[in-house]
């Protein structure tokens, strides 16, 4: 596991350093846009990590959702409100970090007058969709 985190680590870095030079993509109907900038194979057979790029405009929300996996997320800029099944709501902003463990549901929602940016790493099962709408 320390070594997963190691790589995490070694991952994103150049991410964060480098975000105006990744390609910019539609934003959804609810405003929000992920970007997949990486995927990969991992140690654990049947699972992959996947790293992105997430942007949540001003006053849009994610929805309740949830992944098949862990995701763990550094805020890049913004102001960001993040509900978690079970949980307090928190403030989140630039410098945050966070984890959601496999299949919490959970939103995040943009307070803010600017869009949150956040670099998300995602360690799932791989065949499974990255996220599920929670009704």
């Amino acid at each position: 596991m320390k070594n997963l985190a190691m790589a995490i680590c070694m991952m994103t870095a150049p991410l964060i350093t480098g975000l105006a030079l990744m390609p910019a993509t539609a934003k959804a109907a609810t405003g929000l846009s992920r970007t997949v900038v990486t995927t990969s194979d991992v140690g654990e057979p049947g699972y992959q990590a996947i790293i992105a790029r997430v942007t949540l405009a001003p006053g849009a929300t994610s929805g309740r959702h949830t992944h098949p996996g862990d995701e763990i997320s550094y805020i890049v800029s913004g102001v960001g409100l993040l509900k978690i099944d079970g949980q307090a709501a928190q403030t989140v902003t630039a410098g945050h970090g966070i984890v959601i463990p496999t299949g919490k549901v959970h939103e995040f929602s943009n307070p803010g007058s600017k869009p949150l940016s956040l670099i998300g790493v995602y360690y799932v099962k791989k065949g499974q969709p990255l996220a599920t709408p929670v009704h």
